[in-house]
């Protein structure tokens, strides 16, 4: 998918999402970046933290029509590095809202990388609301999974799916 990037947000840069989000990244010819070296801090009400990389990396993003967060679940929820990067969109809302309008009409869709084939109930709800409320088009989600260092055929499968409809509708 053209314009695209692809933010992998796990505890480990070469883990079992980093392998989801590489596979991802050849069937979409998108671009990737690893959040785990990056420094981007909590959410801060007095804005205390606007000199880590949050706000250049936010800078890159809008250069994109479409964003793709791939992330591992933990304990049934997103990782901790991507709820403080989505926290830390109150940025664009608050001290940086020209930067925040320009994410209305883009795209956003979500993988998550699970260890067993079983999908969390609602896990993918935070992605679909937070999109809704920033005017962005939520394009899909998929669960995916790994449970040895081998993607299982039908994890091929559903992201290649997942892929192909991004491509056709997104």
């Amino acid at each position: 998918m053209p314009n695209t990037l692809i933010l992998q947000a796990s505890s480990r840069s070469n883990g079992h999402s980093a392998t989801i989000a590489r596979m991802a990244q050849e069937y979409l010819d998108a671009g990737l970046v690893d959040l785990r070296p990056l420094e981007i801090n909590p959410y801060s009400y007095d804005h205390a933290h606007t000199g880590d990389d949050f706000l250049p990396l936010m800078r890159r993003v809008l250069e994109y029509e479409t964003i793709i967060f791939v992330t591992p679940v933990y304990w049934y929820a997103m990782s901790g590095i991507l709820k403080n990067f989505f926290d830390r969109i109150t940025d664009c809302l608050k001290i940086e809202k020209a930067m925040g309008r320009r994410l209305r009409g883009m795209g956003m869709a979500a993988i998550a990388c699970g260890s067993e084939e079983m999908e969390t109930e609602g896990f993918f709800v935070p992605f679909r609301l937070s999109a809704e409320y920033l005017g962005m088009r939520y394009l899909g989600d998929v669960h995916t999974w790994m449970d040895s260092g081998e993607v299982d055929l039908k994890v091929e499968e559903r992201l290649r799916l997942f892929s192909e409809n991004l491509l056709s509708n997104g």
